[in-house]
């Protein structure tokens, strides 16, 4: 029986907790499944989402908790490039580093598709546009795996990461020179042709 079909099962007695910190990811398709069954569930309405992934996490062994975390860090390690931020900006019309986080959150809670599609090209984000969105971020997804281990077990996440073994956190993220400058549009256009097209009025 997978992990995920023991989501909404009977949950196992509770013994005292001990855990080593670890370097795991929860597998990767087990994550997609989570992100999509959410987005099903809930809509894609960020707080119903959010509470949405926290109870299905609380049900599954504490390590995979910590895996869920470690997988999204890892999935925003794979992003951080500069065409990836040259959509961000132009999508919310400015992106800090920290808003770059947000968004790039944003894009992995639309589900795999829209992750993997954006991964290869940003541009291909202008397909879920969402007109009432005043911005384009879900920070709060980062924090979904801290809130439901410490609501299973007491504990804080971060002092079950393994950070020796694992190589694809926040503080790890490579390098890279823009290919775009902010006070030169046309270095924009040519990253994200569609997306600056469709907000080049609203930004």
């Amino acid at each position: 029986m997978s992990i995920f079909s023991k989501l909404f099962g009977k949950e196992s007695p509770k013994r005292p907790f001990e855990m080593e910190p670890t370097a795991v990811m929860m597998d990767e398709d087990t994550y997609w499944e989570l992100i999509d069954a959410s987005l099903a569930a809930t809509n894609g309405e960020q707080e119903t989402q959010e509470d949405y992934l926290i109870t299905a996490l609380e049900k599954l062994p504490p390590p995979e908790i910590v895996g869920f975390r470690l997988r999204t860090d890892k999935l925003l390690y794979d992003t951080y490039n500069s065409e990836m931020w040259c959509a961000g900006y132009i999508m919310n019309g400015g992106c800090s580093d920290d808003a770059f986080e947000y968004f790039r959150l944003w894009v992995i809670a639309q589900g795999r598709e829209v992750y993997e599609n954006a991964k290869a090209n940003p541009d291909s984000l202008v397909t879920g546009i969402d007109d009432t969105a005043e911005f384009y971020d879900f920070e709060s997804l980062w924090y979904v795996a801290l809130k439901a281990f410490e609501n299973k077990t007491g504990k804080q996440l971060y002092d079950y990461i393994d950070y020796d073994n694992f190589k694809t956190s926040e503080g790890k993220y490579p390098q890279f020179d823009f290919n775009w400058q902010e006070d030169d549009p046309d270095s924009m256009k040519k990253i994200c042709p569609n997306l600056f097209e469709r907000f080049e009025d609203v930004r």
